[in-house]
């Protein structure tokens, strides 16, 4: 097979457009380097398709080659055979009805080998919809919210308090950052989007004063500390989680006798099973070997085994894994408390909880998942209008061969550790569900290539887990998009994201409020992106420029967007020209969901992130200058409910 014919077959993309129109080729030295980073695909010598996509109560008609004809095949889940028969057509024919569910259809030689199979998706027609009309949800960083009594950072006591005081301004939910497990020994690596595992949650937003025998004489005793971390307008990661962890060790020391608790959090260990067993091992393992990566651990630790896990949990380090359930558990438990009060006070999203679009190389789900996930290259973008550079966004991602070779389990379970908290969870650039644009080790952004993703089996695997989880699922599908890339997520059920500051026609003109999608969420801006005080006063530009980052706009294009903004407010004979009239026009549209940002509602300037710099700006540190306690004194409720009055 000649080196072409080998890329085709990886799903590698040899030429493509960038988002400012310029057309890449993929030479023969950069091709490589795809070809060595990527699992070859499973070869199927006798049925036609790698995954079979069934919708609930259609008959199944599966394609096979001709010389199948005669071969006994089977329908199996785990070790049960559901259907089986032989080969006597173009086609094998199910026809009893089956469950929604992931299955595997095996063709068995004469003396029971397997020789061929492939994953069987039996799905929903669409994802969850949700059963409300049009609703605003309040968006915010979590980390940055500040309170009277959090430790210098935002938790989830005061998630449970914004819920409390935002369902009383007829808020439906509350849309949060990726809430993913970062390395907490790694403070400068604070970005949501960058995470060590989406499988399992940042314990640093854990209330430590709601932890089991959290005791009140050590906060007495560490009251310095505890005001030092308060002072900062940035959160300290560092002080942040050595106080943090201080005290979830002196809660756990306490639990180790309290029954109860025990009993409540062995509930806990088996749910989660044998994954919260590996992530408590190689949190373990990455503290004993420091900063080196897992693929230059000792050879024996490079791999999770069994027989390895097993060493850890029943050895020396056998009570350090349990420290790091037991501080998993205190954070689902108080995050599931705030999903809980959500629907307790009657909102109709609840937690709206955002998705990486991909995982640190050197973290838990690479290391766990070595098939599917290729740390080799790296996610990013190709040059757009804001970012003409290209963008590498040091994040390992899915492949599709392991995904298909795993029957996408780890997937599932991706969505489902967010899903399981949350009315409506939002999938980072979902542009990757189609085909990501990666970058080989060593290469800039330039040099990347898009490699095909298995689309419609993906959009299944959502839409059975939507489905189950009664979660909708919001795509964020902003950049370079395929022709008819839409029309497939709309008809599988998954939503668009609308960003107002992007809705405009070729003449600058924005859109009509009535153009909008009705199953979208739609916004001003996002957390990439100019606030709305930042987008009129340019700051965002001057900041970029500052920083010697292309902003992809003049001051010049600035200022005809905001007039072109403020003359559409006037035909929609809008008064307000500021982010209420952006508000009022937007709850006119027939988008189901409205995300309005905290940081807008209080004319903050900065925005949370801007791409393209890690340490040169202070990317997911900054606090919001106001206090929970005072955010009704900031925030002018009467005409935000006008600006509201059509939703």
């Amino acid at each position: 097979m000649d080196i072409y014919s080998k890329a085709r077959d990886l799903g590698i993309n040899l030429d493509f457009v960038d988002g400012l129109g310029r057309r890449h080729l993929l030479e023969n030295d950069r091709l490589r380097a795809f070809i060595e980073s990527l699992p070859s695909p499973p070869r199927h010598r006798f049925l036609k398709q790698p995954v079979v996509i069934v919708a609930d109560k259609a008959k199944s008609r599966i394609p096979v080659e001709a010389e199948a004809n005669g071969i006994a095949w089977r329908l199996v889940q785990r070790d049960a055979v559901l259907a089986q028969g032989y080969i006597a057509s173009a086609t094998i024919d199910i026809r009893r009805s089956i469950a929604v569910g992931t299955y595997r259809l095996e063709l068995e030689s004469g003396n029971g080998t397997i020789i061929d199979s492939v994953p069987l998706l039996v799905t929903p027609e669409k994802a969850f919809q949700g059963s409300f009309e049009r609703v605003w949800v309040l968006s915010v960083q979590l980390y940055a919210l500040s309170s009277s009594r959090n430790w210098g950072i935002g938790d989830f006591t005061d998630l449970a308090s914004l819920i409390e005081l935002s369902s009383d301004w007829g808020c439906q939910g509350i849309g949060l950052n990726p809430l993913h497990a970062l390395f907490d020994d790694r403070p400068l690596e604070c970005s949501p989007y960058a995470p060590n595992s989406r499988l399992f949650l940042n314990p640093l937003y854990i209330d430590p004063e709601r932890m089991p025998n959290f005791s009140s004489a050590w906060l007495r005793q560490h009251r310095e500390q505890l005001d030092r971390v308060r002072e900062g307008k940035l959160v300290d990661y560092a002080a942040v989680a050595k106080l943090k962890y201080a005290a979830f060790r002196q809660a756990f020391s306490e639990f180790q006798h309290d029954q109860a608790a025990q009993a409540a959090f062995e509930i806990f260990r088996k749910e989660r099973g044998e994954l919260l067993k590996r992530y408590a091992c190689f949190e373990v393992l990455r503290r004993k070997f420091g900063p080196s990566p897992w693929w230059l651990w000792p050879e024996e630790w490079r791999h999770p085994t069994d027989a390895g896990i097993q060493a850890i949990c029943s050895g020396l380090q056998r009570e350090e894994v349990k420290f790091v359930e037991f501080v998993q558990w205190c954070a689902a438990a108080q995050l599931q408390s705030c999903a809980d009060l959500a629907a307790k006070r009657g909102m109709a999203v609840g937690l709206y909880l955002d998705v990486a679009v991909g995982v640190q190389a050197g973290g838990f789900d690479a290391w766990n998942e070595q098939n599917a996930i290729s740390r080799a290259l790296s996610v990013g973008a190709p040059p757009d209008q804001l970012n003409t550079s290209g963008q590498d966004w040091g994040l390992a991602g899915f492949h599709a061969a392991g995904l298909e070779a795993s029957d996408f389990a780890p997937f599932r379970e991706m969505l489902r550790a967010s899903m399981r908290f949350a009315g409506a969870i939002r999938l980072d650039h979902v542009l990757g569900l189609s085909r990501l644009y990666l970058i080989p080790a060593g290469a800039s952004p330039l040099q990347g290539a898009y490699v095909e993703m298995p689309l419609q089996a993906m959009l299944g695997v959502i839409a059975q887990e939507s489905v189950g989880q009664r979660c909708i699922v919001i795509g964020e599908d902003l950049g370079t998009v395929l022709e008819g890339f839409r029309d497939s997520l709309a008809a599988w059920g998954v939503w668009s994201y609308k960003v107002m500051m992007f809705e405009r026609g070729n003449d600058g003109a924005f859109i009509e409020s009535s153009e909008y999608a009705a199953n979208a969420l739609v916004t001003f801006t996002t957390h990439d992106l100019a606030s709305f005080a930042g987008w009129q006063s340019h700051s965002d530009l001057r900041v970029k420029r500052e920083l010697g980052i292309d902003p992809g706009e003049t001051d010049a294009e600035r200022t005809n967007a905001r007039h072109a903004f403020e003359w559409k407010l006037g035909e929609e004979h809008i008064a307000a020209k500021n982010f209420l009239g952006a508000v009022e026009f937007l709850a006119r549209t027939p988008s189901r969901i409205l995300a309005i940002a905290l940081d807008d509602l209080i004319g903050l300037t900065d925005q949370p992130n801007i791409p393209g710099t890690v340490n040169e700006h202070p990317n997911w540190r900054r606090r919001i200058p106001v206090k929970l306690e005072d955010l009704d004194q900031h925030i002018d409720l009467g005409a935000l409910r006008h600006a509201l009055r059509d939703r």
